[in-house]
């Protein structure tokens, strides 16, 4: 089988597909809660602290010389992506619950009892042609 027949398969099997349009609504997701904690969140919470802008916040640890720019640790950009994989973290959760109680209750349904085989069927209306 040649490499492209094979990966026509594969993409058109129904779980890649899926996968790809998950990938999508993932990357989109992200950067909406990129937007709401830098733009949103992150603001009110530097003026309660005192008019911090957390994308300034960061630790000089060599100064910039020349043409060479400064050596820093942002912490205040790793305090806003915690902030944010906190939001997708918790956002995910819901999801994957609701996800599971649907499951759950769709294992709670007792299920209808198979029907008989054909043989038995026939034997029980013989049976009452009999009674008969």
């Amino acid at each position: 089988m040649s490499l492209m027949k094979e990966f026509k398969e594969f993409a058109v099997k129904g779980n890649a597909i899926d996968m790809a349009v998950g990938i999508v609504l993932g990357v989109a997701f992200g950067k909406i809660i990129t937007s709401l904690v830098s733009d949103i969140i992150m603001p009110p919470i530097g003026i309660l602290i005192g008019g911090v802008n957390f994308a300034n916040l960061v630790i000089i640890l060599k100064e910039a010389t020349g043409s060479a720019k400064a050596v820093t640790l942002n912490y205040g950009v790793f305090i806003d992506t915690i902030i944010q994989f906190i939001i997708i973290a918790f956002s995910i959760f819901i999801v994957v619950k609701g996800i599971n109680n649907i499951k759950r209750k769709k294992e709670e349904k007792p299920a209808a009892p198979p029907a008989p085989p054909r043989q038995e069927v026939l034997l029980a209306e013989i049976r009452d042609l009999l009674k008969r």
